[in-house]
């Protein structure tokens, strides 16, 4: 029976997930779930937390990229995507831990920060939504659903103030991996697989596209999710992105 991976459209840990389902070869079925009210959905079918992405596999419910990759690596330890050597097994797992906890919010809360402030290209953030219905309708109800996304993703003008001006910063973070080799090798591990996403989803704003030209983060976003949805037109003041 294949594994079936909950989500949310356009989510970024979600498509993390998947890659990594994609790249060890296991069959799975993905269900997209909408946004902010996905919570109480997946609490219902029984995992601990409102969080996607949710996988259910083999029997076993997982959360989290991290669980999820340790799960795969378990029952299919090839191609690993935790480096058997310890030195670099450790510098993946911070590495991961940094994005889980540091960067990968950045992009999700700037995304819905934006979206209060202009829905004129929300579709292209649903396409290939698999929600049930036209995906048409959904953009046409999303309004109240962008609302409570944003309120729970603490994603305000003030927040994406913030994280415009953190983003060198963190870009200057992934290069640095990327020299490395702690990310970027030929096999993607678990580290890039959360990264690369989540670089991805901060390139379908127009408003950071400078800040990523010509970095290694977004080459290294175009190989791991060259095809992510979503683009969102210049949205926020020019002087954010210059404090």
């Amino acid at each position: 029976m294949p594994a079936t991976l909950f989500g949310v459209p356009a989510s970024h840990p979600t498509l993390a997930a998947e890659l990594m389902l994609r790249h060890k070869g296991i069959a799975y079925r993905r269900l997209d779930l909408v946004a902010a009210v996905h919570r109480p959905i997946v609490r219902s079918l029984g995992y601990p937390r409102g969080t996607v992405p949710a996988l259910r596999l083999d029997g076993a419910r997982l959360q989290g990229t991290r669980n999820i990759a340790l799960a795969l690596d378990a029952l299919r330890p090839d191609p690993p995507l935790f480096p058997s050597h310890a030195d670099r097994r450790r510098a993946v797992g911070e590495a991961e831990s940094w994005s889980d906890e540091v960067y990968q919010p950045v992009p999700r809360r700037l995304v819905w920060a934006a979206l209060r402030r202009d829905r004129s290209t929300l579709a292209t953030y649903l396409r290939g939504a698999r929600l049930g219905i036209p995906i048409s309708l959904a953009a046409r109800t999303a309004p109240p659903i962008v609302r409570a996304a944003a309120r729970l993703n603490r994603a305000t003008d003030a927040s994406a103030r913030r994280d415009l001006a953190a983003l060198p910063a963190l870009l200057d973070h992934i290069d640095a991996l990327l020299r490395e080799g702690t990310i970027g090798g030929a096999e993607p591990n678990v580290a890039d697989f959360q990264i690369g996403t989540s670089t991805a989803l901060l390139a379908t704003l127009e408003d950071v596209q400078p800040l990523l030209a010509g970095r290694r983060a977004a080459e290294h976003a175009r190989r791991i999710a060259p095809d992510y949805p979503g683009r969102m037109p210049r949205t926020f003041p020019a002087a954010w992105l210059h404090d």
